[in-house]
């Protein structure tokens, strides 16, 4: 018995020993893989990478009320409001200086259209890219280039 023991115990210890070298062995890797590979590390470590958020720019366009072409139902109206997202400040300050003409062009586009044109998400964003294309005609000559990047409905009542 005294002999089964002193096996038990060796035993025992050199589980104790193998848990050790084992635990050892996965935190070494697990700080590797964390670390990253030496030069890589120090490079990012070095180089820290900053993103520059630049401002949104946006020309509002007062909310306004537009006959709708008749339909089955007869005289309908639309009260929309529009913001305009640009790209740069050249833009902006050409949307706002002509924003009589701007107006204009919308109403025009607008009242063309019927209620049932307007009814479903996917007419709204067909409305979006044809008020795009209305406003990027040019308004001056020479225009420098307009970069309207995104027609936002702010406002949008059918009756």
């Amino acid at each position: 018995m005294a002999t089964s023991s002193g096996g038990s115990r060796k035993l025992l210890w050199l589980l104790v020993v193998l848990v050790v070298i084992a635990s050892s062995a996965a935190a070494t890797a697990l700080f590797m893989v964390m670390s990253g590979d030496g030069d890589d590390g120090k490079a990012m470590a070095q180089e820290p990478e900053t993103i520059e958020h630049k401002a949104p720019i946006f020309v509002e366009i007062e909310p306004f009320t537009v006959n709708l072409a008749d339909d089955d139902y007869g005289s309908r109206l639309l009260y929309a409001g529009i913001s305009l997202k640009v790209a740069d400040e050249q833009s902006q300050a050409l949307l706002t200086e002509h924003m009589p003409e701007v107006r204009s062009r919308l109403l025009m586009l607008l009242s063309g259209k019927q209620a049932a044109d307007l009814a479903s998400q996917e007419d709204k964003r067909r409305l979006a890219e044809q008020v795009k294309a209305a406003l990027e005609a040019p308004m001056v000559e020479p225009q420098p280039e307009l970069a309207i990047e995104n027609v936002l409905f702010t406002e949008f009542i059918v009756q």
